[in-house]
């Protein structure tokens, strides 16, 4: 009888709950329950550490990492209650799509392959080519669009979307910058591109009306990036397509001062949270690139579907 109310008790509180629904379902190094749980490395052992003491846990080496999962002397009725308690402990659907990131990112070898390849492109001169020269030419490659680029600053990526869309709105809170975006893009004759000036959380353009939304290097500067991504979907036509391209979540304070930085990135799994929590589908995120230089800042793509 001891051995179960040191059992329950460790069971009260919700976040060793959390660990055990989910190493039930896939052994897990505690970094992988770093990324889904959003807390520091300590933290994570010592509930794990409890949890072992008591049977709940195991644990066997692979190489250099460590997978846990689910005790194999764990009673059935724990077991019961462990699983049942998914519909009432606070966050369990949010750690079922991260537990999916996580396994998604375990398997994704050829992402990997391919940061590496991209590593290589500009390294060796070669006449001609550069990474201007390939975007314009995917670009081209696109459906004729309406998109909406939200936070687009003064334009420079609207102005290259234009190229081959049917129409960019680019929205931009800084009446000097949509003065400027304005001007240049009336100078370079793109009729179809048109500057508004608004707030992503509640960007000038009617419901179910654009293709794509897409914010590049702009949610850190949104007050409330839930309310941004809720409103990219609602401008988004049945299908549409979001894209966004912003900075993996680091520890860099001065970004706050230098850039405005209202926040410092995102997780991945923060990003998936937020795109399904606004309503998006399909959702998916991958780290794109790393800077050389400090303070290493990395680009995270995510896109997902109306």
């Amino acid at each position: 009888m001891q051995g179960l109310v040191k059992i329950l008790k460790l069971l009260s509180d919700p976040t060793r709950l959390r660990i055990l629904r989910l190493i039930g379902r896939e052994e897990l190094t505690v970094a992988e329950l770093q990324q889904i749980f959003g807390m520091g490395q300590s933290r994570i052992s010592a509930h794990l550490a409890q949890l072992k003491a008591e049977g709940l846990v195991s644990d066997r080496r692979a190489g250099r990492n460590i997978y846990y999962a689910r005790g194999g002397k764990v009673p059935s009725a724990v077991t019961e209650l462990i699983e049942g308690a998914g519909v009432e402990v606070e966050g369990a659907d949010e750690d079922d799509a991260a537990l999916r990131l996580v396994l998604r990112k375990r398997r994704d070898k050829a992402g990997a392959y391919f940061n590496r390849l991209a590593g290589k492109f500009g390294r060796t001169y070669v006449p001609g080519r550069s990474w201007r020269a390939l975007a314009h030419g995917l670009l081209r490659l696109l459906p004729p669009m309406v998109i909406a680029d939200l936070g687009a600053g003064e334009g420079t990526l609207s102005q290259l979307l234009a190229g081959g869309a049917k129409s960019v709105i680019a929205v931009d809170n800084s009446p000097a910058m949509v003065d400027f975006g304005s001007r240049l893009a009336l100078e370079n004759g793109l009729e179809n591109l048109e500057y508004r000036l608004g707030e992503i959380e509640d960007p000038p353009i009617k419901s179910a009306s654009v293709d794509l939304a897409l914010f590049s290097q702009a949610l850190h500067h949104a007050a409330s990036p839930g309310k941004a991504l809720a409103a990219a979907r609602r401008i988004l036509k049945p299908g549409g397509r979001l894209m966004i391209l912003d900075l993996l979540s680091h520890s860099f304070e001065q970004a706050r001062t230098l850039y405005a930085h209202a926040w410092l990135g995102f997780s991945e799994v923060e990003l998936l949270r937020l795109m399904e929590k606004a309503g998006f589908k399909d959702a998916e995120v991958s780290v794109v690139s790393r800077e050389t230089r400090a303070p290493h800042f990395q680009t995270v793509l995510a896109t997902a579907r109306k």
